[in-house]
C-alpha cells in the first residue's frame, strides 16, 4: 500500500492550555471543517478524551455520504495525540497533532499518513487537493477562533 504525507504548522498566540482545551473537544472539530463536507460529529457529548477513546462522524465528501470512525492511539496532553480512521474513506489515516509554547504562541503541527483507494492520480488530483483545501480551511478559522 503507497503512503503519502501531508504536513502544515500554524502558530496561535494563545497559551498552550487553551489551544490543546480546543482541540481536545472532538465537537470543535465542526467549527473548523468546510462546510462543504457536511461534517458532523455523531458520539455525543461530553466525549472523554483518552487512549483508545472511538469518535464517530457523519461527512460528505464530494456528495457522497460517508461514516468516519477514529481512535486516539497516542494521548499526551498538552503536547500531542493521534487518531487513526478505523473506518471512513482512505485506506490508512493517521493523524498526529502536536502543541509546542514557544516565545511567539503555541506551534501546532498536523502531520498525516493517509493512503487512498485507487492510485497516485487519484491522490494527486483527487484527494490531496481536498487535504489542502480542508486544512487551508481549517488554519483560517482556527485564526478567527484564536484572534
Amino acid at each position: 500500500m503507497k503512503t503519502f504525507h501531508f504536513k502544515t504548522q500554524q502558530t496561535l498566540n494563545q497559551p498552550l492550555t487553551e489551544v490543546f482545551e480546543f482541540f481536545s473537544d472532538a465537537h470543535n472539530l465542526a467549527a473548523i471543517t468546510p462546510p462543504w463536507l457536511r461534517f458532523e460529529v455523531l458520539t455525543p457529548a461530553p466525549i472523554e478524551m483518552s487512549l483508545g477513546t472511538l469518535i464517530d462522524y457523519r461527512l460528505k465528501l464530494r456528495g457522497i455520504p460517508i461514516r468516519w470512525q477514529s481512535e486516539i492511539t497516542e494521548w499526551n496532553p498538552p503536547h500531542a495525540f493521534m487518531d487513526e480512521q478505523r473506518r471512513g474513506p482512505y485506506r490508512l489515516w493517521r493523524h498526529i497533532h502536536t502543541f509546542d509554547e514557544t516565545a511567539n504562541g503555541v506551534i501546532i503541527g498536523d502531520s498525516v499518513e493517509y493512503a487512498v483507494w485507487g492510485n497516485s492520480l487519484v491522490n494527486k488530483f483527487f484527494v490531496r487537493p481536498d487535504i489542502e483545501k480542508i486544512f487551508a480551511y481549517r488554519a483560517e478559522q482556527l485564526g478567527e477562533i484564536f484572534s
